[in-house]
């Protein structure tokens, strides 16, 4: 925005400067030139009214000599001619004029008015002498145009150095007010970069630029402020559930075992069904309080090596698989990198793959595969289980929505929420020959990113089964 700004300003003051000075130097060149002309036509009645008294009233000639001797020292060629054309008078350089003297006489002299000749080289200028119904001579005066061209190149210079130094003016005005409107928007945006990926107590400064950016800047850091109020709330809500739920349930449960120690028969087979039905609770109860955790967490998202999380997750599995007799295997582009927060991806692979080895069968098998596709990274948990029928995929991703489920129904929803809290997607397909497909849409770590470590800013998480 700063570029476009300084752009557009430069280019309005460019387009001023260009409509203001160039015809200003245009009127400038023509007022030289007429004044030239003028100057010119001036001199040269200067010679015909002195060369006048000595043909009309046949007094010296010294008063036109005297003119002719000035006009030579200035540069000037200039020649008086009788009414039969012939040359009276002149100064040493008169033959600039010669190849169109006889004309431009004959033509004065048939229709007497002050006539003006002008090349690159000269600026020729013709004048009746004595009466204009009958003249008695024409004097002629060649000025070179060397000092008017000099003149008109002088006052261009004098434009450029103007119309350059109003350039350089604006732009240093243009990036002035650029930075000016530009900085506390980049810092704003630093700002909300750093709120969205956990930094809570991410603020914009609320002085400088203008007006419009300061209350922008402090709507935002009312929002922040707000948003870091309600996580630490929710935090401080979480931790407070569970101790009010855990501890209650350890007592039920103790009691509970006392009773069954001393009971018989039915009595001992009903304590026995209330104890299943309360490690049931106690499951639900800390899966709740997982996707809590994983809901409320602020993570800061770091650049990951996919590739080594999912050999080393595959090889911390492969005890467990191989004791199931499932073969557990990754087949993962190498050098392959994402942008997550972190521990997220080792807790989302654990219970992916811990879902998928209580799916699957004897002899079945669980391959991890990861690709590059476009911005993103494209990760794959595939199992050749019983799979998932379409209403139970719909619902798998959200809290205890997975009816189908033999634990507590929240893995997946926690998986859903780590992968979308850092701006993937997650999504349920058939495997081809039957199982299940868990694909991720992972993003992949960009410029200019903070390639820090930076830490979660959660309170805790946890794994469960689906």
């Amino acid at each position: 925005m700063t570029r476009r700004i300084a752009l557009s300003v430069l280019a309005l003051i460019t387009a001023i400067l260009v409509l203001a000075v160039v015809p200003l130097g245009l009127l400038m060149t023509e007022r030289e030139q007429t004044s030239f002309r003028d100057q010119a036509a001036a001199k040269t009645r200067s010679i015909a009214s002195a060369a006048e008294e000595h043909l009309s009233d046949r007094k010296s000639d010294a008063a036109a000599r005297a003119l002719l001797e000035e006009a030579h020292e200035r540069g000037d060629c200039a020649t008086v001619y009788d009414s039969s054309g012939h040359v009276l008078l002149s100064t040493p350089c008169s033959e600039v004029a010669e190849d169109d003297s006889a004309g431009l006489v004959s033509s004065e002299l048939a229709h007497p008015d002050t006539r003006v000749l002008q090349d690159d080289q000269w600026l020729t200028t013709a004048v009746p002498i004595g009466d204009a119904s009958d003249p008695v001579g024409v004097a002629v005066l060649s000025r070179p145009a060397d000092p008017l061209h000099d003149r008109i190149l002088a006052m261009w210079g004098w434009v450029a150095l103007i119309g350059v130094g109003g350039l350089g003016t604006a732009v240093l005005m243009s990036v002035l007010l650029a930075r000016w409107v530009g900085r506390p928007l980049r810092v704003l945006d630093k700002a909300a970069q750093q709120l969205g990926e956990g930094a809570l107590d991410a603020r914009a400064p609320g002085e400088g630029g203008p007006q419009e950016v300061r209350r922008l800047a402090a709507t935002f850091n009312t929002m922040a402020a707000r948003t870091e109020a309600l996580v630490h709330g929710h935090r401080a809500v979480v931790a407070d559930v569970s101790h009010q739920l855990r501890t209650p349930l350890a007592a039920l449960r103790l009691r509970l075992d006392l009773l069954a120690a001393d009971a018989e028969g039915d009595t001992a087979t009903e304590l026995a069904d209330a104890q299943g039905e309360i490690s049931r609770l106690s499951r639900l109860v800390d899966g709740m309080l997982a996707v809590a955790r994983a809901e409320h967490a602020v993570p800061r998202p770091v650049p990951v090596r996919v590739d080594r999380l999912v050999a080393e997750r595959v090889a911390a599995w492969e005890p467990v698989a191989d004791a199931g007799r499932v073969r557990l295997a990754a087949d993962c582009r190498p050098g392959l990198s994402a942008f997550l927060g972190e521990g997220d991806l080792e807790q989302v692979l654990d219970n992916l793959v811990a879902n998928a080895l209580d799916a699957v069968q004897e002899g079945g098998r669980v391959l991890i595969t990861g690709s590059r596709q476009g911005g993103t990274v494209q990760l794959r948990v595939v199992d050749n289980g019983p799979g998932m029928t379409r209403a139970a995929r719909e619902s798998a991703f959200r809290r205890f929505g997975n009816h189908e489920a033999t634990g507590t129904g929240l893995g997946l929803a926690i998986v859903h929420r780590l992968v979308t809290a850092n701006g993937g997607t997650a999504e349920l397909l058939d495997s081809p020959g039957g199982g299940l497909t868990v694909a991720l849409s992972l993003p992949e770590p960009r410029r200019g990113r903070d390639r820090g470590s930076g830490r979660s800013q959660r309170s805790g998480t946890a794994t469960s089964d689906t």
